[in-house]
């Protein structure tokens, strides 16, 4: 697994680096020592996995975040505060650890990797693929529903919680989007940035958007924006 440190303290690098050789599964492709470096180290290098610092220099660790176009690497925090605990889980994070990182920490954050890699790529994760005609039970609150997956035109992401939208509802969900997505089959949903997916056949009309993006209306009204990069894969899938 390809992994880019990303922090503007040497030290903090060279240490992380001399921690993860007992961890041969994980090689070290790459440094950054700010968001903007890091950003073309990412789109250059393409790594799995990320060991992100917070603050830094001009954009933080979760602004670089908000820039990476999907799908995004799996992010491991490494910081020298706790108070930022709760939002880097926002981001789906796999794992928070304190500087000065402690081994037996990182073991853990490694375990969890493993365990995650694993599930991720088992092969019978394509039988837990929902098909367009399988039902899904939605509970929000007092109010359920039994929904065709089929009917859900969008899923949005709000941190932890994913919103789903069919019919007239748009009940929030305790799930990520990630882990949404992983359940529903790429040929009728589509990632259209790092916070929607969007069914397929619930496209109605496209036109050009900026700098190269496209505008994609939903029935019902509901409208996505994809970036350049996005709408380039979305005309790829739709032959456009």
């Amino acid at each position: 697994m390809k992994a880019l440190l990303i922090d503007d303290e040497r030290l903090a690098r060279n240490e992380l680096r001399r921690l993860l050789k007992i961890h041969p599964e994980i090689e070290v492709v790459g440094e950054a020592v700010n968001a903007a470096e890091a950003q073309e180290k990412i789109t250059e290098l393409k790594p799995d996995l990320l060991f992100l610092d917070i603050q830094m220099p001009g954009d933080d660790g979760f602004t670089l975040l908000e820039k990476i176009e999907p799908p995004l690497p799996l992010v491991i925090f490494t910081t020298a505060y706790d108070e930022f605990a709760v939002k880097a889980f926002e981001f789906n994070a796999l794992d928070y650890l304190l500087k000065p990182v402690d081994p037996n920490r990182l073991v853990a954050a490694v375990e969890k990797l493993r365990s995650h890699v694993t599930t991720a790529g088992e092969p019978t994760a394509s039988r837990d693929r929902l098909g367009l005609d399988d039902k899904v039970f939605v509970r929000e609150g007092d109010h359920c529903w039994f929904v065709q997956v089929k009917n859900l035109r969008l899923l949005e992401s709000e941190g932890n919680y994913t919103r789903l939208y069919f019919d007239q509802h748009k009940p929030q969900l305790f799930r990520s989007l990630t882990a949404m997505e992983e359940r529903l089959d790429p040929r009728h949903f589509f990632r259209a940035n790092r916070k929607q997916v969007i069914n397929l056949a619930w496209v109605e009309d496209i036109e050009p958007w900026f700098s190269g993006g496209l505008l994609v209306r939903l029935k019902g009204g509901l409208k996505v924006e994809l970036s350049r990069r996005q709408a380039q894969d979305f005309r790829d899938k739709m032959s456009l």
